[in-house]
């Protein structure tokens, strides 16, 4: 009996936050350590699933860095990277596709529809999504390496109102009807702002955004930031994530989160808890 009454507890505790994110959408990033453990895959499919059934709108965006390295190593590809861009020319973009859309997206869907939801894989060529440009870093073309150019989310917020879950392989089409493989944070934030989304969660496998003393920060407003950035305090791969985050929430994303993907149910943790589990990004604090 007091096993089932906890069960209550924690039903009731949750009933606010399922009464504010009720019917918002929410834009996830998935990537890292989350999506290579199987237990973690499971266990992101099942949260994805129930925030859909209490009514929140998932939406779905994955990456694949290491999985397309792999693969490439094991066609003998060499693989060039300018400021953490990867250098991708033709051979290199056929495996981009084979792997995000052919396989990873098809992963990620069949997961979710195993757990009871109703996922949709897309690319950004769907329904004219991502419209993507080429990407120049110091005026040197990275081949098919690409930027976000414009969203046009109508497909995805179709697919909402049908209840359906939107699983998005971050490549795009460019004006020149070529495929363009574009960085996954960067299209989880330009279509979190699209969709004017309550979050955007991105998934690491870091604890979330440290200070000097490398203890987590647990909210920041855009201010401070940028001052991380600026004082070389958020380093390395931290610095992207951080200015995807503040470019959603400066364009009409309420809050951006960048959270440990290596903590079993994090998102739930996230949406449903004050804690949460790693760095809130927001306009104020």
């Amino acid at each position: 009996m007091q096993r089932n009454l906890e069960k209550i507890k924690v039903l009731f505790e949750s009933l606010p936050y399922i009464r504010k994110f009720y019917n918002k959408t929410i834009v996830i990033k998935y990537g890292g350590h989350a999506m290579v453990a199987e237990g973690l895959k499971r266990s992101f499919a099942r949260d994805v699933v129930l925030m859909k059934y209490v009514g929140i709108n998932p939406v779905i965006v994955h990456g694949g860095g290491p999985q397309i390295g792999g693969l490439l190593a094991k066609l003998g590809k060499e693989t060039r990277f300018v400021k953490g861009i990867r250098v991708t020319d033709d051979e290199t973009m056929d495996v981009v596709e084979m792997v995000l859309v052919g396989k990873i997206n098809k992963e990620i869907v069949g997961l979710v529809n195993y757990y009871g939801g109703k996922a949709v894989g897309l690319e950004g060529k769907d329904g004219g999504l991502i419209k993507a440009k080429r990407l120049m870093i110091k005026g040197e073309e990275m081949g098919f390496a690409g930027d976000v150019e414009s969203v046009d989310a109508s497909v995805i917020k179709t697919l909402e109102m049908n209840n359906f879950i939107p699983v998005i392989a971050p490549v795009g089409g460019g004006d020149d009807g070529l495929s363009y493989n574009i960085n996954a944070d960067t299209v989880a934030g330009r279509i979190a702002t699209a969709l004017k989304a309550e979050k955007l969660i991105l998934l690491t496998d870091v604890e979330g955004v440290l200070d000097r003393n490398k203890k987590l920060v647990s909210s920041l407003s855009l201010s401070e930031a940028r001052a991380l950035i600026n004082k070389k305090v958020a380093v390395g791969g931290m610095i992207p994530k951080l200015k995807c985050c503040m470019e959603a929430v400066a364009t009409g994303v309420q809050t951006a989160h960048i959270i440990d993907g290596r903590i079993e149910h994090a998102v739930l943790l996230e949406v449903f808890t004050d804690a949460g589990v790693g760095t809130a990004i927001g306009l104020k604090k």
